[in-house]
């Protein structure tokens, strides 16, 4: 036999060797899943406490903003109403009053805003880590091999539980809340 024969031989056999025992592994059946974590989040019931719970945070500032917008608005009214009676030192006055209120008013709004997304992004992270953790939790105990989650161009009914990880996230969130 020639030295060429022998290494194809030899190269066969190693292929037919590797599909003998790669077979077993190959037979097993593969259990995949697709959860969509955005709409979990999005729907979840721990998401509404903890948007009631921000709103509930900043509705003081949110009252304060409302009050300052008020003021400036009684302010331009009074202002315009007197216009006409005023003399230029006072129309001056009432004029920087105004800006002053209106430079407030767009300081406390912008901070509000700031603070507020600050903290919703906080909280939303804190969730997403949750769910992902839940998501885990809950492969692992249905025993699936892999689990795919956004990103996924198409997932159909038979392998995307995302349902189901949500009827978990709302049974979990339900035995631990008071």
């Amino acid at each position: 036999m020639s030295f060429m024969k022998r290494r194809l031989v030899k190269a066969s056999l190693g292929v037919a060797l590797i599909l003998v025992l790669a077979t077993p592994a190959l037979a097993q059946e593969v259990k995949i899943g697709v959860v969509s974590l955005q709409a979990i989040v999005e729907r979840a019931p721990q998401t509404k406490a903890v948007m009631d719970a921000l709103r509930e945070e900043f509705a003081p500032r949110e009252r304060e903003i409302r009050a300052k917008q008020k003021e400036i608005e009684d302010l331009q009214a009074k202002v315009q109403k007197d216009l006409a009676v005023m003399g230029e030192t006072e129309r001056r006055n009432a004029e920087k009053n105004l800006r002053e209120l209106q430079r407030d008013f767009t300081r406390l709004r912008t901070e509000y805003q700031e603070d507020s997304n600050l903290r919703q992004n906080e909280e939303i992270s804190i969730l997403q880590r949750s769910v992902l953790k839940e998501v885990q939790d809950y492969a692992a105990a249905q025993g699936y091999d892999l689990i795919v989650g956004d990103g996924v161009l198409y997932a159909s009914s038979a392998v995307n539980i995302t349902e189901a990880v949500l009827r978990a996230v709302e049974a979990n969130y339900q035995a631990t809340s008071p």
